[in-house]
């Protein structure tokens, strides 16, 4: 079993692989769109999310509580969680937020990279985790916006695209991180320096990352700054 980006995947008409993916033709084959935004870059380098400082994952498979500043006020807005379970397999979780505008899931989470409302419109930024916030969804976005992702423990993700973006007309260095399962470091795979403007970049040969891998964007610039970015993975569930 395999894909080409250019023509087709194994045992199926010739098409464009990306629209038989957006379709869902194929239940082994998948595509996930990761984008976050960092409101306050620094000289020194901070993973581009909703969050300040360099993103600090899930240590144990924890329940997440869904908190919302304005408290009572956001009472039955419905928050979803996606991430990974305990097992490292993917997991969408609902939760509706009640009385003082919290609620806490009866699932436990080892990884969560992407929250948004679906019900509801919530006054005020809204956080998950427990003693320590792992993301949040800014009042007025909808959704969290966060460049970070951990590949499903069954499957094996293919990078295709980088994106990133800064705010002002200074020097930004973007670095792709990743961290292999097992392991405790962060490894440079891609870095990037520009001033200003946005930079792109397209992998004619995809990068491969394994399951329970760790994948973030991180930036710095000369001053204090906003910077975007994104990065597109094509996921691939294992035989």
């Amino acid at each position: 079993m395999g894909f080409n980006l250019d023509n087709t995947h194994s045992g199926s008409r010739v098409a464009p692989v990306n629209l038989h993916i957006a379709r869902g033709d194929w239940n082994d084959l998948s595509h996930i769109n990761k984008f976050g935004y960092n409101a306050a870059t620094s000289s020194s380098f901070e993973t581009v999310t909703d969050l300040s400082g360099v993103y600090s994952y899930i240590d144990a498979p924890i329940q997440l509580t869904v908190t919302s500043a304005s408290g009572a006020t956001d009472n039955g807005v419905e928050v979803e969680l996606q991430g990974l379970d305990a097992n490292y397999l993917a997991q969408t979780v609902s939760v509706t937020l009640a009385g003082s505008g919290t609620a806490t899931t009866t699932e436990t989470f080892k990884r969560i990279f992407r929250a948004r409302v679906t019900s509801g419109t919530p006054d005020g930024n809204i956080t998950i985790g427990d003693s320590q916030t792992y993301a949040q969804i800014t009042a007025g976005n909808g959704q969290t916006l966060m460049a970070t992702y951990t590949v499903p423990g069954n499957q094996d993700a293919y990078l295709i695209k980088f994106q990133g973006s800064q705010q002002k007309d200074q020097d930004t260095t973007f670095q792709l991180m990743a961290r292999p399962f097992g392991t405790d470091t962060f490894q440079v795979k891609g870095q990037w320096a520009g001033r200003g403007g946005q930079i792109n970049y397209d992998y004619p040969v995809p990068l491969k990352f394994e399951g329970k891998t760790d994948i973030e964007i991180r930036v710095k610039t000369g001053s204090a700054s906003e910077a975007g970015a994104l990065f597109d993975l094509i996921l691939e569930k294992r035989p």
